[in-house]
């Protein structure tokens, strides 16, 4: 098992500061939203990108019945 990067601790309210080397090599900036999952005993934190919900493309996006879906996907279904 490899060192950890970082070490953060979490305050009685749930809550931990990620620190700053982490939000600038993820580029992540007040007001980002992240993704959580679960792995085994691994929390995963990724940040958030909204992609088509058919193709998984993240470019050229817009919203169909409030579903994102790409400008390509959405052109195939009309």
């Amino acid at each position: 098992m490899r060192p950890a990067e970082c070490l953060c601790k979490i305050d009685k309210l749930g809550r931990m500061v990620l620190p700053k080397i982490i939000r600038e090599k993820f580029e992540l900036s007040e007001g980002d939203a992240v993704e959580l999952f679960t792995e085994n005993d691994k929390l995963i934190l990724k940040k958030y990108r909204p992609s088509c919900i058919f193709c998984g493309e993240a470019d050229d996006l817009i919203e169909f019945k409030s579903r994102i879906v790409c400008q390509k996907c959405a052109n195939e279904i009309s």
